[in-house]
This record gives C-alpha cells, sequence and structure tokens, in this order.
C-alpha cells in the first residue's frame, strides 16, 4: 500500500453539446500539481436561452470561488467541512436571487433560471461532497459502479412506487414527471442539499465521476464497461470514451453532457490535470470586493471548461 503522501490525483473534465442548440451544463475543477487535496463543481443550467447557461456558469464560478478561497486552509476547512459546503451553496444561491433581483419582478415571471449542483472534495484519500439536484456523483471501484449522493428528482418517489407495486415498470420508465427535479437553485430556499459530513474513504485505483444528468442517456452498465476498459489510462482519456459513446447513440433528444473524472492514483499512474487560458466571464454577477473571472477552452463537440479563483480586493 502507497503512503498516503505519494498518492497523486488525475483530473480531467469535459463537455459536449448534445443535441442541444445551447451548452447549459458548466464544469470546473482544481487539482493543483503536488497538492493532497482538491475539488470539482459541476452545474445543469435550465430555463432556456439566456436563463439555463447564465444560471450554471453563476453557480460554477461562485461555488468554484468560495472553495478555492476555502481551501486556503485546508486543514480548517475539513475540520468544519459541512458549514463550509452549506455556506458556501448559500452564497451561490443569493448571487442567483441577486440576478432576479437586478432583473426585477418582471424579469423573474418571464424567465425561470435556476441549475443543479455537485461538488466534489478530496482531502488526502477522503472524500466529501455537496450536492442539489439529479446530477450524479459515482464512484468506480472493483468494477463496480455506486452512487454517491441523492437524486433529488420525481424518479426516486416513482420508482418506489413501482417496488410498492402502484404502477408497473413501463409506466415507471415513461412517467412523463421523471425528470422533474424536487430541489434546485433558484435564489429561493433549497427544499433538499445533500451534504456529506463523514468521508468516504478512498483507495487507490478508485474513480469519482461527476457529471450530469446527460450523462444517464446511456445505460449504467455501459458507463460502467466504458470506466473499466478505460480504467488504466488517463482521466482524460477516461471523459472521451464516455463521450464518445454519447456521441454514438445518435439519440436526437441527447441532453448537454458534462462530465468531471478524478482518480486517487499511485505512483506512475499517468496524470493528465488539464488547463486553460483565462479571460474575464461575461454577465457574471459579482458581489464588492471580488473579483471573478472564467477561464475555458473551446472546440467542435466537447470541450474543458475551467474556472479561476476569486480575490478579494
Amino acid at each position: 500500500m502507497p503512503r498516503l503522501f505519494d498518492l497523486q490525483y488525475d483530473a480531467a473534465s469535459g463537455l459536449s453539446l448534445g443535441k442541444r442548440p445551447r451548452q447549459e451544463d458548466a464544469v470546473a475543477h482544481n487539482f493543483t500539481v503536488g497538492a493532497d487535496h482538491g475539488f470539482a463543481v459541476l452545474a445543469d443550467g435550465m430555463g432556456g436561452h439566456a436563463a439555463g447557461d447564465l444560471a450554471s456558469q453563476i453557480v460554477v464560478t461562485e461555488m468554484f470561488s468560495e472553495l478555492k478561497m476555502r481551501s486556503c486552509d485546508p486543514t480548517s476547512m475539513e475540520r468544519n467541512i459541512e458549514h463550509a459546503l452549506t455556506e458556501s451553496i448559500d452564497e451561490v444561491n443569493h448571487c442567483i436571487a441577486d440576478v432576479f433581483e437586478e432583473r426585477g419582478e418582471s424579469g423573474r415571471e418571464h424567465m425561470v433560471m435556476g441549475s443543479t449542483l455537485v461538488a466534489p472534495l478530496f482531502f488526502g484519500d477522503r472524500l466529501y461532497w455537496i450536492s442539489v439536484g439529479d446530477s450524479p456523483l459515482f464512484l468506480f471501484r472493483d468494477f463496480k459502479l455506486q452512487r454517491l449522493n441523492e437524486d433529488h428528482s420525481a424518479a426516486v418517489d416513482i420508482d418506489r412506487m413501482c417496488d410498492q407495486g402502484l404502477i408497473d415498470q413501463n409506466e415507471a420508465k415513461l412517467h412523463p414527471d421523471r425528470g422533474c427535479l424536487t430541489s434546485v437553485l433558484i435564489g429561493e430556499k433549497i427544499p433538499k442539499v445533500d451534504c456529506s459530513s463523514e468521508p468516504t474513504k478512498l483507495l487507490p485505483g478508485d474513480i469519482v465521476i461527476a457529471a450530469s444528468d446527460g450523462l444517464l442517456f446511456l445505460h449504467e452498465k455501459r458507463i460502467t464497461q466504458t470506466i473499466m476498459e478505460h480504467q488504466h489510462l488517463s482521466c482524460a482519456e477516461i471523459v472521451s470514451a464516455l463521450l464518445r459513446d454519447i456521441e454514438a447513440l445518435e439519440d436526437p433528444e441527447q441532453d448537454n453532457v458534462s462530465i468531471c473524472a478524478v482518480r486517487l492514483n499511485s505512483p506512475g499512474h499517468p496524470k493528465s490535470i488539464q488547463s486553460a487560458p483565462v479571460r474575464p466571464a461575461a454577465n457574471l454577477v459579482n458581489k464588492p470586493g471580488k473579483l471573478t473571472v472564467l477561464a475555458h477552452k473551446t472546440g467542435k463537440g466537447a470541450s474543458v471548461f475551467c474556472v479561476s479563483q476569486k480575490v478579494k480586493s
């Protein structure tokens, strides 16, 4: 067994537009080479043109910035992890509320803007997370894929009705309300937050996957098979393989897809920590005394998305 300080993180993120006209997902990760801690943030926006994409950018940029500042003292942050995460998500939610306030009540009446959030945090071999909505967080270990976070969608209650014999499997699968969210960030009180106060212990070789629900167009068995086939390659190659699987479906209803893969490596495993040029973010809400910048690298189809830190003036 490698010594803890010999372990390293491999992290990579990717985005795909799917068959949608605009990208409403956003994802970023922060794993400094040689550091014993890091995190990722992923958001799936909703609200259509000029709403869903803005919401996801606000959520990722603000959450990234909050976690970046707090992780300057990782020991203190982990000691108070539940408070740090819930306070951070409240700040993010307030930012969304500020957008509505700036646009006025008429803007709010005509625009429903919100976003899911999933943010895994790593301290050595310990994993924590906070999530709102239906964006899944998976752990791949011993050839098995396990969902770690709660699913805040009506699908949970529909499947429970199926298990109780109230509806059959076909009704449950095709139920029109399966995709309805029971909790989301919209600038008001958050109905449900999944926040881990106790860590999940990671083992060398474990792969953590945070994704938007667009990844779930693939059957969970296919996701598992693809990760298994690429588990000894870099996380960048794992993400690319999953995005290729999505494209191969050629589903005309394919949603946006965002993925972040993180593996706890022993020495000698491939590393693929990605970075991108920094440029100011457009149309993002900044609070006084804070500078928020956004960076991304785009290409045809998939793209890498990264966010810089927030700096107090």
